[in-house]
């Protein structure tokens, strides 16, 4: 009951961080890069703090001295990773960043494996090639020039940012959810919020930063929510897996909001793409 409580968890978190690319493609036509990063997280950290206002029920233990590691590499890493992911959309398609997005998965269970021990099958092994194999063709910018897009290798930076603090947060994903995404939230936020102004960057009108704050709140914050209690039960590499539906609602937003065209080259990439993920989830199902 409990697994299936967890991957629940996983896949809403996954539809919820789905609509953060499309629509955080539309707002820095009025945000800069870092600026946005700041206020998505801002918005995650503030929601998620009232909402905790209104929970009497949370049991879990507060973090602690031993922690304090894993909470800075936290926060440092989610301070990287939008600001990454802001400038690749800005300078590539918001659909090519949503299925590169899928790299997240590779990034994690690597580090997993190595890093914190975690098991990887050889299923999961050949997914992670196809997914690998899928994202060096999105990022490759055509036969022509025989170079790559700086937006696609902006994305991949971010994932792999992401990938170690995923694990990261793992270590410490069963102490109290809130005060893990309010931490995040709040001291991601304000680091990019420096980081936009030693840039420089122009502070956008009052909509745009409620709109983007809103945003941050639900593909952010309860986004975090419910994936750190996913990777509570299922752990770092599993639940990364399930969010590998994240990128493919994120493409089909794309396509209705932003009008995005297809390629050939972006099909064949699809197609890879879904095929690695396939794999992955039925390897996660098998092993839960």
């Amino acid at each position: 009951m409990q697994k299936t409580k967890s991957i629940i968890f996983a896949l809403l978190a996954a539809a919820f961080y789905a609509i953060n690319v499309p629509f955080s493609k539309l707002l820095l036509n009025h945000v800069g890069a870092a600026t946005m990063a700041a206020l998505l997280y801002l918005g995650a950290g503030v929601g998620i703090g009232i909402m905790s206002l209104f929970n009497k029920r949370e049991k879990r233990e507060k973090l602690n001295r031993e922690d304090l590691p894993f909470v800075i590499g936290m926060i440092v890493l989610d301070i990287a990773a939008p600001i990454f992911l802001m400038l690749g959309i800005s300078f590539g398609s918001s659909s090519n960043a949503s299925l590169l997005g899928n790299f997240e998965i590779v990034a994690t269970t690597v580090i997993a494996l190595f890093v914190f021990g975690e098991s990887v099958s050889r299923r999961l092994w050949a997914a992670i090639a196809l997914i690998t194999l899928s994202s060096i063709l999105l990022s490759f910018d055509g036969t022509d020039s025989l170079s790559f897009s700086y937006g696609s290798l902006l994305v991949l930076l971010a994932t792999i940012c992401w990938g170690f603090e995923n694990n990261c947060t793992r270590k410490i994903s069963s102490k109290s959810t809130y005060e893990i995404v309010i931490l995040k939230g709040i001291f991601s936020g304000a680091g990019s919020l420096l980081i936009a102004f030693i840039k420089r960057e122009t502070m956008p009108q009052l909509v745009y930063i409620v709109l983007a704050m809103l945003l941050g709140f639900a593909a952010y914050g309860v986004s975090i929510f419910l994936y750190v209690r996913a990777q509570n039960t299922l752990g770092a590499a599993k639940t990364s897996a399930y969010y590998a539906v994240a990128p493919f609602i994120g493409v089909l937003l794309s396509f209705v909001f932003l009008r995005e065209q297809i390629t050939v080259m972006y099909l064949v990439a699809l197609a890879v793409m879904i095929a690695g993920t396939i794999l992955v989830v039925t390897d996660t199902l098998d092993r839960s």
